[in-house]
């Protein structure tokens, strides 16, 4: 029998816009106050866990040279995520250069690659840190409370 256990990770204030979505307010930058739901499953261990809750904190494994903590504060603590192929790129990196934003550059923006963006990040992490007997087996990602999307991988 698996078991699954969730944690929460908020307080992210994060500042996007979905440049594709012509004739909605989408396509403006717009903040929020973003959180996102990691959903784990596997055996439990010694200590009759699925997860440990803090291990975020105490991993020594390493996402682009930082802790899974570190590493999701830099990515989503008052910054502002642009897809890569924004035609304003050159716009966002300036206000960078000048202190005005904090930018990322993801592959896509919006809450479902969000989710998916996440799950490729994070899923590597907590297979090496249980040694392949826990997995991630969703990421929802909430703008705020009545708007959330889904990544379930399939496997």
């Amino acid at each position: 029998m698996k078991f699954q256990s969730t944690k929460v990770f908020d307080g992210y204030s994060t500042v996007f816009r979905q440049w594709r979505a012509e004739g909605t307010h989408c396509s403006f930058l717009h903040g929020y106050g973003i959180s996102f739901k990691i959903i784990f499953e596997g055996d439990l261990d010694e200590r009759n866990w699925v997860w440990d809750f803090g291990h975020a904190k105490r991993s020594k494994y390493l996402i682009e040279g930082m802790t899974p903590k570190v590493w999701m504060d830099y990515l989503l603590d008052h910054t502002t995520l642009i897809a890569e192929d924004d035609p304003y790129m050159d716009t966002f990196k300036q206000m960078d250069k000048d202190g005005i934003i904090q930018l990322r550059i993801l592959p896509y923006t919006g809450c479902e690659r969000f989710a998916e963006y996440l799950y490729n990040k994070l899923s590597p992490w907590v297979k090496n840190d249980s040694k392949g007997k826990v997995k991630i087996i969703q990421v929802e990602v909430n703008e705020h409370a009545k708007n959330s999307a889904l990544y379930i991988p399939t496997f």
